[in-house]
Order: C-alpha cells, then sequence, then structure tokens
C-alpha cells in the first residue's frame, strides 16, 4: 500500500484533505446459502467494452460487461500513476474475476455466476456515485442476483 507521504504533491493534499462520507447503518440481510447465490461483480475500474468511450474521473455512471466479453476486449478506463496495471494485463481475474466465478459455479459452490458485471468509475466520489450504485441495486435484484463481489480498484 503506497503511503501519504510517498504521494507527490499537489496529489497529496488532495488525498488528505478528502472528507470520507459517513452512511447510517444498514441491518445485515440474512444471508442465502452459497448454493442458492446468484453472484454478480461491481467493479470500479472504470471497465469498459472495446469501442465504447473511455470513463472518466468523476463518471457517476457504470458499464455492463457481458460474460460472453472476450477478455481481450476488456479495457480499464482508470489510469493513475500510482496504479500498476501489470497484472490486469496479465490476467483479467485479478480484478475482475468472471472465470474464477464460473469455476464456483461449474464446481456448485455457488447457484449461478451473473450473466453481466458491472464497472464504476473509482475516481469518483461516493456520495455522487450513490444514485446509480442503488439504480444499480434494484437492477441486478430484478435479474435474479441476491450476491455481488466488490472488487475495488
Amino acid at each position: 500500500m503506497v503511503r501519504l507521504a510517498d504521494v507527490p504533491e499537489p496529489e497529496r493534499s488532495v488525498i488528505a484533505n478528502l472528507n470520507c462520507p459517513v452512511y447510517r447503518d444498514t441491518p445485515l440481510n440474512k444471508p442465502v446459502s452459497a448454493k442458492q447465490r446468484h453472484v454478480s461483480i461491481v467493479s470500479t475500474a472504470g471497465f469498459i467494452v472495446r469501442g465504447e468511450r473511455p470513463m472518466l474521473s468523476n463518471e457517476t455512471g457504470y458499464r455492463t460487461i457481458k460474460n460472453d466479453i472476450a477478455d481481450t476486449d476488456i479495457l480499464c478506463s482508470h489510469v493513475s500513476t500510482n496504479f500498476d496495471r501489470t497484472g490486469f494485463q496479465q490476467d483479467l481475474n485479478v480484478m475482475l474475476p468472471r472465470d474464477r466465478l464460473l469455476e464456483l459455479e461449474k464446481d456448485e459452490c455457488i447457484g449461478k455466476a451473473a450473466e453481466t458485471h458491472y464497472a464504476f468509475m473509482g475516481a469518483t466520489s461516493p456520495e455522487k456515485l450513490e444514485n446509480k450504485a442503488r439504480e444499480l441495486g434494484r437492477s441486478m435484484l430484478a435479474l435474479g442476483v441476491n450476491t455481488v463481489v466488490l472488487a475495488p480498484v
């Protein structure tokens, strides 16, 4: 992990002065058994499918990534001088573990891997993402998704 003292200015001052949002407590839901789980992945890597417009810093929307999209057609819009992309370039599963999820489904450890996964731009304030995150949550529930793997970047 990068230490704040190692981050160059002016980025260090921006990070040091960020206000962390406070969220109200939300009661936990009663979990379903693993074999009943319909699992989707939500990433903050700013993933796009080749040909789509890159996501920009502070973008509040999200993109969809279908399971049938080739790994080589998934690109990462999230760029930072402090972000080493080597692992992602060698194996997409480092940041979007679709193959691992499908293996869990095949091994009957989970009920079903979702056909669609989602990406937000992590370089966006959480408060600005809340409306779209709630919208996505409702959409996933309507599709039967009852478990989400959060893959922060």
